[in-house]
């Protein structure tokens, strides 16, 4: 049994032009000591898809169906105050920008000690906990006598490694990081993923990357999953997407990317934008933009196939297949 499997979602948003198409029949799987990667261009439903693991989706926003199993739990079905007890000591996330989100007028370890005592009070004492919050100082790279500081005496860096080590708290199952490392250099960057993955192998946690950037995910995942407009259009171990992509739209982004191995190559762009999630055409959702698009594209939308191992993409004409 996987650690998370999601099986065929779909969430809709509600708004005053109609609903929103923000993911439509996605389904993955996480094992114990794995890292994920989710990429796609803004607004393709990464983080939609992250806030409904949570189960924090804004009020507009409902799921359609499907399931989200956690330890054999489906997760869309327990009550408020089952689901309560899966956040922060099952699944935690580290959100958006999260860095700017620590409270300015108290001490950073006071924080991390209300999130231990708020999910695990009975099991903490204050002093307990302090001692946790010191251990975690030292797993995320910080120096525990910084507890004590306010945020604003922390670098940019600084605040992230804290909100990681909130994140860690109560030792949860699986860890989500949504852009992780937005506005850092990318020094830092380098050095919050590395450690990052390093606590993910030291603890045997899941983790579930979500970045716009091909990059960091290449970094630190064993394997990624490609979005599109609200679809999961290919999935597979890292190595086997970057040199064998299926997808068009994978294929688009490696293109776009520039590498400093190999001989020197003109970069391409993929031609058009997304589609209108209000109204998305009809068959593969990428076929506006796809050079090798035919009829059935345009009609028929395309399943997710095994082609080898776990690698699997949603394409009628497939890549380097």
């Amino acid at each position: 049994m996987a650690l998370l499997e999601v099986r065929n979602l779909r969430i809709r948003y509600r708004t005053k032009k109609g609903e929103v198409h923000a993911v439509d029949d996605v389904s993955f799987t996480l094992e114990r000591g794995e890292a994920l990667g989710l990429v796609g261009e803004s607004g393709c439903g990464k983080t939609t898809l992250a806030l409904a693991l949570m189960r924090l989706l804004p009020e507009n926003a409902y799921v359609l169906g499907g399931e989200i199993l956690f330890q054999g739990r489906n997760l869309l079905e327990l009550s408020e105050e089952e689901m309560r007890r899966v956040r922060w000591k099952g699944i935690a996330m580290v959100f958006q920008a999260a860095m700017n989100s620590l409270n300015p007028v108290y001490r950073v370890g006071d924080q991390i000690i209300e999130a231990i005592q708020t999910h695990q009070g009975d099991a903490f004492s204050i002093e307990e906990a302090r001692k946790k919050v010191r251990e975690l100082f030292e797993l995320v790279g910080l120096n525990p006598r910084r507890m004590n500081d306010y945020p604003h005496e922390y670098s940019g860096g600084m605040r992230q490694r804290a909100v990681i080590a909130m994140a860690l708290a109560c030792d949860p199952a699986v860890i989500i990081a949504d852009e992780p490392t937005t506005a850092l250099d990318v020094i830092i960057q380098d050095r919050i993923l590395r450690r990052l993955d390093k606590i993910r192998a030291q603890l045997n946690m899941g983790v579930i990357y979500i970045s716009h950037d091909i990059a960091v995910i290449a970094e630190v995942s064993h394997k990624v999953g490609i979005m599109y407009a609200g679809n999961l259009v290919e999935i597979g171990p890292t190595a086997e997407i970057f040199q064998n992509p299926h997808h068009p739209y994978t294929a688009g982004l490696m293109s776009a990317f520039p590498s400093i191995r190999g001989e020197k190559r003109e970069l391409t762009t993929i031609p058009g934008e997304p589609p209108n999630l209000l109204t998305p055409p009809p068959g593969c959702r990428f076929h506006p933009r796809c050079p090798y698009a035919t009829a059935v594209c345009r009609e028929k939308v395309p399943p997710l196939e095994v082609f080898e191992g776990e690698h699997r993409a949603a394409c009628w004409h497939p890549l380097n297949a």
